[in-house]
Order: C-alpha cells, then sequence, then structure tokens
C-alpha cells in the first residue's frame, strides 16, 4: 500500500509552492508600488524629466557690459569679430575623431594642426595649457580673427567641415584708452567649466551658468561679473528621437550686462604708467655701489589715491602684459610666457599683492607710536651715526650724525638711530627679552590701528594683507619654522642665513632688541603693499579718516541709467589727536624743502600746491635695496615702490614729481599751467549719457587762481569720441637739489574711534604665510637690516 496522498504532492513539494506563490506575490507587490510612485505620487517630476528628454537649449550668449573710466572712456568693451568654433560631439561621431577635419580646418585658417588640436582638447590635471575648460557641449571657439574670405570657405564646403562653424560675434576687447594697459585691474575672462555648469544647473538667471558663457578670472572682470555678464538668451527646440527638430517650445531673450563705472582716469593711468615704466629704466641704467653692478629694478608698482574717498585714480603694476591675450583662448606660449619665472609673472598686481619691508616710510607709524606710548613732540632725542643693541652695531644711513633733534626733524631727514633710540626704550619697559604679560606694545599696537597686518577690502581679488611681526607672530612663525632652523644648524655653516637659523633654532619664538628697532624703521620682518601705504597717506592728507580703497563708482545700465552708486567707506580714524597729525603733516612736507625729498622737487611752487612725503630705501637680504616714496597734496596720495630700484628719492623721485605735474599742470620750472592739467581736482561726479548709452565725454578745460592755488573745472560739456590718441611721455630733465621754505597744511584734528575696525583686522596671533614661489616673486621678507632714507 502506498503512502503517497492522491494528490500525488508530498509535504515537501506543498511547501515549495507556498513559497513561490509568496515570492511571486511579493514581487507583484514591489512592481505595482514602483508603479504607483512612478505614474501617480512622482507623476509631474518624472513627466517634467520625460518631456526634457525631447528638449534641446540652444544658447545665446548675452553681450558683455563695459567697463568705462570716471569719464566714460571705454576700458573693456566689445567688438565684432568672425569666430570660427569646433563642436567635439561632430568630431567624435567620426571615424578618426574629427583629425581630417581639424586639419582641412588648420590648413584654410592657415595656423599649425597642432595649435587647432591643442584648441580643441580638454583641460585636465595632466593636460596644460593651451586646452579647453568650459563645457565640452559647447562649441569651441579657435580663432577669433577669421577673415571673410575663410568663413566663406568653410560655410560652402559644410560637407568638408562637419561641427565646424563661422559666425559674427561680441567678443572682449581692452581698448587701452588713451594709451593705458591696466591689465591686472581689468583682469580677463575665460570659459565656464562643465563643473560649473553642473554646479548650477538648478539656478536660475544670473546664478545659473550656461556652457557659453565667458566669466571674469580675475581683476574687475572677476569682482563685477554678476553686473557685467547679462543674462544669455535660451532658445527651447523641441526633437524627435532621432534629434530632428520639430518645434519651438519657447525662446528668452538675452539681456545685455550693466556698464561699469571706475574712478579710474585713463590719462592719468597713463602718466603713472609710463612713469613707473621710465623709472625702472633709469634704474637699471644706474650703478649701485653697494652691489657694484647696476639696479636691476625687476618690479614696480603705483598707486594715485583720491584722499577725500579712498577712489583709486590709477594704479600700474611692472612688468605687465597685453590682456587681450586672453581673448579667443590664450596660446601655450603665451601663456607659458605670463607664468615663468623668467617673466617675473606679470599676472600679479603687485600694487596690492607685492610685499615688502617699507623702509622709512614707516616711520610715520613710529612716530605716532612713540607719542602714544608717552613720548613727546616737544622733546629732542639723540641721532648718532651709530648705536650698539644687543652686540650689534646698527648705523644710520652713511653713517651721518644730526645731535639731538626734534621728531619733526627726524622724520625731515629720516634719522634712524632716533627711531633705534626710541624703540630700545618702549621695549626695555616692556619687560625686554622677558616680556610683562601686560606689555603695551605700542609700535605694534599702533600698526594695526593703522589698518596693516590687515586686507584693505579693496574691489579686487586676491590681496594680501601683510604683516606686522608682532609677539603672537613670532611664536606662530617659531613652530612653524623651528624645525628647519634646528637642522640648517646642525649642519654648521658660518653664512649669516646659518648664524639666524642658530639663533632661531634656541628662542626665534622671542622678541629680541634687535626685532624691535629693526621693526621701528620698517625693516626685519614688516611686509605692506603700496595700496596700504597709499591709504595711510591719504589718511594724513585727510584730515585722519582710512577710507577703504575703491575702484568701482556706480553700475550704468546699458542705456544709461543708474542702477547703484558705489559709495565711499570709512572704515577708521587716525589714532592721534590734531596736534600730532598736524606736527606730522608738516615733517613731512619738510621731507619736499628741505628734507630727503628735496633734491628732487626744485623749483616745486610748494606756496600753491603743497606736497608732503616720506622716502624709504628698504633692505632686502640678498637683493638690492628697494625704492620706496610715499607722498600725497592736498586731493591725493602718491605712492611708488621699485624692487632693487634704489633708493627712495632716486629711485622714485623724478616719476612721482612727473605724476603730480601732470596732474596740476606744472612745468619743471614750477610755473602752473591749467591748459596742461589733467586732473587737479578729483572727480566726483559720474559721467553722463546719450540715449543710446554711450557716455558724453567731457573735455578738459579748468581754470586755476594763482594767487589761491585754487582749481576749477569749467562747467561747460562738449560731446567726445570715447578714443583719443595718448600724448607722448616728455621725459623731465634731471633736477637739481635745492630748498626752498613753505608752509604746509595742517590737518584736522579727528579722535581715534575704538568702536570702529578695518575690514579685515588681522588677528594679533595672524598667520604667518608660508614661503612659496610666489611668495618669492612678490617680494621675499629680508631679517635683521637698516633702512634708509
Amino acid at each position: 500500500m502506498s503512502n503517497i496522498p492522491e494528490t500525488g504532492r508530498t509535504r515537501r513539494v506543498t511547501i515549495r509552492l507556498v513559497v513561490l506563490q509568496i515570492l511571486v506575490l511579493s514581487l507583484l507587490a514591489t512592481l505595482g508600488g514602483r508603479l504607483w510612485y512612478l505614474q501617480i505620487r512622482n507623476a509631474k517630476e518624472y513627466t517634467a524629466k520625460a518631456t526634457g528628454n525631447h528638449i534641446r537649449e540652444v544658447v545665446e550668449p548675452a553681450v558683455r557690459g563695459e567697463i568705462l573710466d570716471a569719464s566714460g572712456r571705454i576700458l573693456a568693451g566689445n567688438e565684432t569679430r568672425l569666430v570660427v568654433s569646433v563642436s567635439r560631439t561632430s568630431l567624435l561621431q567620426q571615424k578618426d575623431g574629427g583629425k581630417a577635419v581639424l586639419g582641412r580646418l588648420a590648413e584654410v585658417l592657415g595656423m599649425p594642426a597642432k595649435d587647432v588640436q591643442e584648441k580643441v582638447r580638454l583641460c585636465d590635471a595632466k593636460t596644460p595649457q593651451p586646452c579647453w575648460n568650459g563645457s565640452p557641449y559647447q562649441p569651441i571657439p579657435v580663432t577669433k580673427e577669421a577673415t571673410t574670405q575663410q568663413a566663406m570657405q568653410i560655410m560652402e564646403r559644410r560637407e568638408d567641415f562637419p561641427g565646424i562653424t563661422a559666425q559674427p560675434t561680441a567678443v572682449r576687447r581692452y581698448t587701452g584708452a588713451e594709451g593705458a594697459n591696466m591689465a591686472q585691474v581689468l583682469g580677463y575672462l575665460s570659459p565656464v567649466t562643465d563643473d560649473e555648469v553642473s554646479k548650477t544647473a538648478d539656478k536660475t538667471g544670473l546664478d545659473r551658468y550656461l556652457p557659453a558663457d565667458q566669466i571674469g578670472r580675475a581683476g574687475l572682470e572677476s569682482v563685477y561679473d554678476r553686473d557685467l555678464r547679462g543674462t544669455a538668451g535660451i532658445t527651447k527646440l523641441e526633437v524627435d528621437n532621432l534629434g530632428r527638430v520639430i518645434g519651438n517650445a519657447g525662446t528668452v531673450a538675452p539681456q545685455t550686462g550693466n556698464n561699469l563705472v571706475t574712478s579710474i582716469d585713463a590719462r592719468v593711468q597713463k602718466v603713472v604708467e609710463d612713469n613707473l615704466a621710465q623709472a625702472m629704466s633709469d634704474a637699471r641704467n644706474t650703478f649701485d655701489k653697494v652691489t657694484n653692478r647696476n639696479y636691476e629694478a625687476d618690479s614696480g608698482a603705483a598707486v594715485v589715491m583720491d584722499v577725500h574717498t579712498g577712489r583709486i585714480i590709477a594704479m600700474a603694476s611692472a612688468p605687465t602684459y597685453d590682456p587681450n591675450l586672453w581673448v579667443g583662448g590664450i596660446s601655450g606660449k603665451d601663456y607659458q610666457s605670463l607664468t615663468s619665472k623668467d617673466s617675473n609673472f606679470p599676472l600679479l598686481n603687485r600694487a596690492i599683492q607685492g610685499q615688502s619691508a617699507p623702509g622709512s616710510t614707516f616711520k610715520v607709524v613710529s612716530t605716532t607710536a612713540a607719542v602714544q606710548a608717552g613720548y613727546s613732540l616737544d622733546g629732542t632725542y639723540p641721532c648718532p651715526k651709530a648705536m650698539t643693541i644687543g652686540g650689534r652695531e646698527f648705523k644710520n644711513f652713511e653713517s651721518e650724525s644730526f645731535g639731538s633733534i626734534s621728531l619733526e626733524k627726524a622724520l625731515e631727514v629720516s634719522c634712524d638711530t632716533v627711531f633705534y633710540g626710541l624703540a630700545y626704550d618702549q621695549w626695555m619697559k616692556d619687560g625686554g627679552i622677558k616680556p610683562k604679560k601686560d606689555a603695551a606694545d605700542w609700535f605694534f599696537k599702533t600698526a594695526h590701528e593703522f589698518g596693516l597686518g590687515a586686507k584693505t577690502g579693496i574691489d579686487l581679488p586676491s590681496e594680501v594683507p601683510g604683516r606686522v611681526p608682532d609677539r603672537q607672530w613670532k611664536q606662530s612663525f617659531y613652530d612653524n619654522n623651528k624645525d628647519a632652523w634646528c637642522a640648517q644648524a646642525q649642519k654648521g655653516g658660518n653664512s649669516f642665513s646659518d648664524q639666524i637659523a642658530k639663533e632661531n633654532c634656541v628662542d626665534g619664538y622671542q622678541m629680541r632688541a634687535g626685532d624691535a628697532v629693526n621693526y621701528a624703521i620698517g625693516q626685519g620682518d614688516t611686509l605692506v603693499t603700496p595700496v596700504q601705504m597709499a591709504r595711510i597717506y591719504s589718511a594724513l592728507a585727510n584730515g585722519g579718516t582710512f577710507y577703504r580703497p575703491t575702484i568701482a563708482k556706480a553700475v550704468i545700465s546699458p542705456s544709461g541709467d543708474l542702477v547703484r552708486e558705489i559709495a565711499p567707506h570709512a572704515d577708521a580714524k587716525f589714532p592721534g589727536d590734531q596736534k600730532l597729525l598736524s606736527y606730522i603733516d608738516q615733517a613731512t612736507a619738510g621731507v619736499i624743502t628741505s628734507g630727503t625729498a628735496a633734491w628732487k622737487f626744485n623749483g616745486w611752487p610748494q606756496d600753491k600746491i603743497a606736497l608732503h612725503a616720506k622716502t624709504g630705501t628698504a633692505e632686502v637680504e640678498g637683493k638690492q635695496t628697494t625704492s620706496w616714496l610715499d607722498t600725497y597734496s592736498k586731493d591725493y596720495a602718491v605712492v611708488m615702490t621699485i624692487s632693487q630700484g634704489g633708493t627712495g628719492s632716486g629711485g622714485s623721485g623724478d616719476a612721482i614729481r612727473r605724476i603730480y605735474q601732470a596732474l596740476y599742470g606744472v612745468d619743471d620750472k614750477g610755473n602752473i599751467d591749467n591748459g596742461k592739467a589733467l586732473l587737479p581736482a578729483p572727480q566726483a561726479d559720474l559721467p553722463k549719457f546719450n540715449p543710446d548709452g554711450t557716455a558724453i565725454i567731457k573735455p578738459a578745460a579748468y581754470t586755476v587762481d594763482p594767487a589761491q592755488g585754487s582749481v576749477a573745472q569749467a562747467p561747460a560739456p562738449a560731446a567726445a569720441p570715447a578714443f583719443a590718441p595718448a600724448p607722448a611721455l616728455t621725459p623731465v630733465p634731471a633736477l637739481a637739489a635745492a630748498a626752498a621754505p613753505a608752509p604746509s597744511d595742517a590737518a584736522a584734528a579727528v579722535a581715534w574711534d575704538p568702536s570702529a575696525t578695518f575690514l579685515d583686522p588681522a588677528p594679533p596671533a595672524g598667520s604667518p604665510a608660508p614661503y612659496t614661489a610666489v611668495d618669492t616673486a612678490l617680494e621675499p621678507t629680508n631679517r635683521q637690516g637698516r633702512g634708509r632714507a
């Protein structure tokens, strides 16, 4: 008798069938749930995505806004060019990857085939310039200077050039208005990257990057990119599954970007650039008795600032370059020349990125610190030819001795030993090598109150803060470099750097007497930028207000209407009273009439246009001296520095004088010619615009009251073209040494406001800047040394 049930199934088979049924039902439930999720719960989302699969966007780039000078001259504009572009998508669909097409294109354009191929390759970590760093789906421009004949050959032979287009396009053009270069100030453009497009894909308007966008990568083009860029136009085309256009889903027209009015005067900019270049050329032809060779004058910078607002009238940096090299994509050769050590890095804006010791121009800070520490303006202080401090001899320039003199005279003749003595005395009061817990540190505190060791907040990218080497910085710097110093000390060398390493290995965190006295004359580890010094001397001129440096004045619509004005911003006040401010004002006037700069300002009409100055010659270990000349009038602060350029007045004096001559219309004999004055008073008003948005350029016409020395602009406006030939620079003959006494302008009293702070105040601890190749290019810091007048 069989044990098999009538159904023919065993218990094991039944269990298996039940499990299989449960599994099938589970799968069906999962599938049903997923279908409900896709078709009901998220139906709208996926319907939109499905619709997007048959929509293709055609982007029409917006015309970028113009950058204008204070009078409306176009500094950065646009021009129409025939642009030949390549679609990588079309090339990759060909059997040889488009190599044959690119070869034919190179032949038509008269370019090497290698250059064309390099321009359309994508950038990555292993691919050097030239390459395309934009979206791989956006047509890549090969040249923006195609001729009409070349464009016709391409378009008439479309079968030979699949994926190649040639069409008129508005491209950026840096005009060189009045002959001004302004490369580092204006900046440049480059295409958006595919990563930038992806990250902003879900945004709208100016917050979204499109594959056709060119965005600012440096200078004003970068800071004001949102204002200038405009909004690209988008046409949405409906396509079938084969990519054929079957309809139009909507069009959004492009919107032209706004224009940016700056405080730059192109004519003054040209004068400053030319005189900086001339000063560097003159220095290279001047023999340096210390190193027994001519000065190298390898780099420099100059700034002209409106003392009443902090607005920049001119800013020059050398070496420089042609910003139009970036238009249409920079070539590999040009990119190499801009970034190689041999070129001395012309992409750097040394007015805001060039750090160096300020030398004796720093003594206005030290004078203020001394008075705050309790030293009298009415006292006298010894000025011997040398002082021995910490076992080392610290000398005056050329070992001059002036006996006991006032602080005013110390500034005028730039006596180092007076400031050595003050700094050493204060260092001892603070506890010397074993500082008190509540050390006053007046010399360091005052420098921070002057805004040093912090960014000024100028509307340009990549500004550096400089350095105030206070006790906190010393400790931080020691912590970061102790191992390197000790390793060098163990080698047992006898060079100057080896000796410093031995000392620093043991107690490099200590504020030694030598550190304190070097710092007081703007040497040691102190670092400043030209724009920082321009702001300091502007504050001395305007009565004590530290304004935030700015270049942009207003954003203007394409039709000429005001979008927004960029008003001056006061950051802080001079840390002293009226008496001190007037005292420094009088001392710096003496530098022009009978001090260290007098030999360069012989015959200057000081009674009509009073100038004030402080010279500085900073020593840098292993290099020739750095020339500094910081000056101001009632309207402008003019600062110039030249790396390895000689003494303050010797390297920069003639150039600074020529700049003032151009501003105020002064000839070599001191006569004021109002017809030649470029800008005898800062331009406060914005330019006027025609209905079509073009600026109305006013002619230079000024009236001068010789008796009062006042300057007024003639009111009659007149239309003028935006472009005009720049006048040739006429070198000024060498100026003989002389001195003519003249009264100085006393600045108004301004009290220190403890609630006022700078934009980016450096914390007392201050992080030490690492020594990199870029830092070395800017200006390597010096060690122990002395300053010169």
